[in-house]
């Protein structure tokens, strides 16, 4: 299970899910990604059973990035455990995502295939998804000559 090798805090609040993202939406490595439409908490069996899913799919083909980490510790009091007496120990650990967030990237395989590899990771998540591709850089305009702009009044001078 992915988990980070050391936290500061060993617990945290659960915090908000609310508000939009601002890094992380656009497919940078791969020609597909799998972008999350709501907001959720990932956990790290969820994020390992997506990667499983995906590369036994493409048979091991291609390249996976996964662009998500669970660095957020859950705790859970054990059942039938009177209130008070502090916090529970720490159960999971989880990625929080909100939309528009592109969550596992592919590329090196047919598009049919990524699509459906990212079609069966997307199945193992708790959010609602979509896939996106890669957008293209947009084409530059040709640089004109560099020189002397004409002077006010549309003809150069020529004394």
């Amino acid at each position: 299970m992915l988990m980070p090798k050391r936290v500061k805090h060993r617990k945290q609040f659960r915090g908000n899910m609310s508000g939009t993202i601002v890094r992380g939406t656009t497919v940078t490595y791969g020609n597909f990604g799998l972008v999350s439409t709501e907001p959720c908490w990932i956990r790290s069996n969820q994020i390992e059973a997506a990667r499983v899913a995906m590369s036994r799919y493409v048979k091991r083909g291609g390249k996976i990035w996964i662009k998500i980490f669970p660095d957020k510790p859950v705790t859970k009091k054990p059942a039938e455990v009177r209130m008070g007496s502090g916090k529970g120990a720490v159960e999971f650990w989880v990625a929080v995502v909100k939309p528009g967030r592109v969550m596992f990237e592919i590329s090196g395989v047919p598009d049919e295939d990524a699509k459906e590899a990212l079609r069966l990771a997307g199945n193992k998540l708790p959010c609602k998804w979509k896939i996106i591709a890669k957008e293209k850089a947009p084409e530059k305009a040709p640089v004109k000559a560099q020189g002397k702009a004409p002077a006010e009044g549309g003809a150069a001078d020529e004394n």
